[in-house]
Parts: structure tokens; sequence; C-alpha cells
């Protein structure tokens, strides 16, 4: 195993001239709707499972095209409520993806289960199906797909995959609202769906926030017992070992206020996306982002891969403009993982460990100004240029040298 080091994957943004992010303008240009929102829950006086989530749970799944949503405390909560609802447990294996955020595995290992990590597609930075099936044993419960960057993983394969072996298939769509396999939203595609309400998410929240959704009655039933204390029709009487996992009416008030633009906004991340991708495609070195025929790619992220990855990222942060690495570690590196307390198991994971070394993430939300988009590729141009004029010139004193 590659020795665990963990150190900082993203720069400050104080100094950055084009950030990563900037929620202060997301607020700023939709500030009058979301205060009225907010007000109008603060003088209602019902702040938890009112009015407001019920409304944003029927919206949100009428967008998704599910049966049922229910909203939770944030997306870690949506993927363990998941698989509570499903009964995993002590010395189940869970196939997975290495390359998420530490949440896709921990949830697996809190619930005394085994995260079991199959390699990924390099193209798409999602689970490979293939890696997945070879992994498979009678242990096996679940497969975990995430949804990478925006992107969604391959929906198809790995349903058939699923059914073949009698297993579940759980999509982690935390960074997927709005995205599409086939033209059918991320969400009804696994038994039961996990979404992040993260702040910096397409759909943000002011908070935390999550929601899962299923078009199975039963399992929505119970994620709904379980979010509450394991409590059903009675207030003190528990049904279920659950959790203390509500959305709250603010946040629900704030993600309906956002929803309505979600497809605004989502449209102005695949025209950045594009911008990018016309520059970075003729660029010797950098590789843009691929998306899959029938993927609808929402552009959580904006994730290249170069071999220069750190070099680029240097030049990067002079010229003004912040990057992201996600995600430096995989999972089984982690600490809590290496220090043997949780047991794990792999597969090879060589696709997984050059993305780790090799990927990098530019600014885009909907708001970028035009301007700064083109600051971004005018340098990473700048920088492919000088790159390609000094191999140049070494080929030629390697030559002369002969």
């Amino acid at each position: 195993m590659r020795a665990a080091t963990c150190g900082p994957a993203n720069q400050s943004m104080t100094e950055a001239t084009v950030p990563m992010l900037d929620l202060r303008e997301e607020y700023r240009l939709i500030a009058p709707e979301i205060d009225r929102a907010v007000q109008q829950v603060l003088a209602s006086g019902r702040y938890i499972l009112g009015e407001e989530v019920s409304a944003f749970e029927a919206e949100a799944a009428e967008y998704l095209k599910v049966k049922h949503a229910v909203g939770c405390a944030s997306g870690t909560d949506a993927l363990l409520l998941s698989l509570m609802a499903l009964g995993i447990g002590p010395g189940d294996e869970v196939i997975t993806t290495p390359f998420s955020f530490f949440a896709t595995a921990a949830v697996i290992s809190r619930l005394g289960a085994i995260p079991v990590f199959a390699d990924i597609d390099p193209r798409t930075f999602n689970l490979s199906p293939h890696a997945a099936a070879e992994l498979i044993t009678p242990r096996t419960r679940a497969i975990i797909p995430v949804h990478l960057f925006g992107q969604p993983a391959e929906l198809n394969a790995l349903r058939e995959l699923a059914d073949r072996h009698g297993l579940f298939l759980v999509e982690d769509a935390a960074q997927a609202f709005g995205a599409r396999w086939q033209g059918r939203p991320v969400g009804g595609w696994g038994d039961v769906a996990a979404f992040s309400f993260y702040p910096t998410k397409n759909l943000g929240a002011a908070g935390d926030g999550g929601l899962v959704t299923t078009n199975d009655d039963e399992l929505a039933r119970r994620i709904r017992i379980l979010r509450q204390q394991g409590v059903s029709s009675s207030r003190y009487c528990h049904e279920l070992m659950g959790v203390n996992s509500r959305l709250d009416e603010i946040q629900a008030a704030i993600l309906r206020v956002k929803l309505a633009h979600l497809e605004d906004w989502n449209a102005r991340r695949n025209q950045i996306a594009h911008r990018y991708t016309q520059v970075l495609q003729d660029l010797l070195g950098c590789q843009p982002p691929f998306v899959a025929p029938a993927a609808t790619h929402i552009y959580h992220q904006y994730t290249l891969r170069t071999p220069y990855r750190d070099e680029l990222r240097e030049f990067l942060a002079v010229a003004g403009v912040e990057t992201a690495i996600y995600y430096p570690l995989l999972l089984p590196d982690q600490p809590v993982y290496q220090r043997g307390g949780y047991p794990f198991r792999c597969g090879p994971l060589i696709e997984a460990r050059r993305a780790s070394r090799e990927v990098l993430s530019l600014p885009i939300f909907p708001y970028l100004r035009e301007e700064q988009v083109e600051r971004v590729v005018t340098a990473i141009t700048s920088f492919f240029r000088q790159k390609a004029a000094v191999d140049r010139q070494e080929s030629v004193l390697t030559a002369a040298n002969m």
C-alpha cells in the first residue's frame, strides 16, 4: 500500500482573482427570494418537518422522476440511512469506488460492513462495472457507484450486474442532482439513492442537508422512520433503531427557491465547460473531461487530467486562478483504514491511483464571469505552450549531444 499522507489539497481563495466558488454572489442574485422564504419559516414557528420539507420532498421527487424523496440532515446521512434501510450490517461486503469523498466508504464501515474498492474507468473516473464484477463474493450485498463530479456512472451495466447477482444498487448522487443517464435523472436507477445539499453543490443549502430517493414504498417507509430515531406512528414508540437526521424547514425553504433556478444554473455550467474543453482539447499533455454518450453531465466539478498537474496548479496560482484536487488520496489509503481498525478489501487500483496523481479541478460555477473564464483558459494555454517550448528545446539539446 502507498504510505498514507494527508496534506492541503485546496488553495486559499482569499487572493484568487478567479475563485473556485463564490457563494456570496449566488446569494446576492437571489437574495429577495431567499430572504422572503426564510422569513416565512421564522414567522410560522414550525422549524422541523413542516410544510416546507414536505413541499420540497414532493418537488424534488417530481424533478427526479422518483416515487419517494425523503429529506435528511446531510449527504452522509442520506447514504447511511440508505444502507440502514437495506439492512446492511456487520460482515456484509459493499463494492464501491476508491476515488471519492470519504463518506462513501465511511458509512459502510460505520455499520460494521466491509468496503470493497474496485478500480475506476480512466475516462469518466467512475466505478468500472467490469472491475466491480471481478470482486463479487457470496458476502457481497450491495454496489455503490458514485456519480463523480456530476457525471453518472454506467447505470445500465451496474443495474444489470446488481440484478444478475441479487445485489442492491445504491447511487451516491451527492454531486449529481440534475444529472441524467439516457435522458433519465439519476436517483431512480438504484434501489435507493443519496443526494447532498452541502453549500458547494449545484443545488446547495445554507448549511448541511441531504435527500434519499427510492421507488420502493417499504424502503421509503423505513427511511422516514429511521431519520427520526426510529419513531413510526406514535411519538414515543420506537419501531427501529434510528438516528436523528431531519432536514429542517429553513434549509428546505432555501432549497425550494434554488431548485427553480437549477436548470438555468446547470446550463451555464455546461457553457463554461464547453469553453474550457474547446481550448484544452488542443493542448498537448492536457486531457479535458470525457462525457459518456449516454450522460448529461452537470459539471459539479470540471476536472482535467495532466501528468504536469502540480506544475500547472502552481502556475495557475501565480496567475490568480484557484484550483482544487479531488481526490489526492484514495479511500483505502486514508490513515483510518491504514491503521487497521476497519477491514476493507481492494482489487487492483491502477487507474484510480493514476487519476489521483493527475486530476485538477478548475473554477466552474454559474456566476463565473466571461472575463474570468477567459483568464483561466489564457493561463492554461500559456502554461502548456511554455511547456512545449521547453520540451522542444530539450529535444534539440539532446540531439546535439548525441
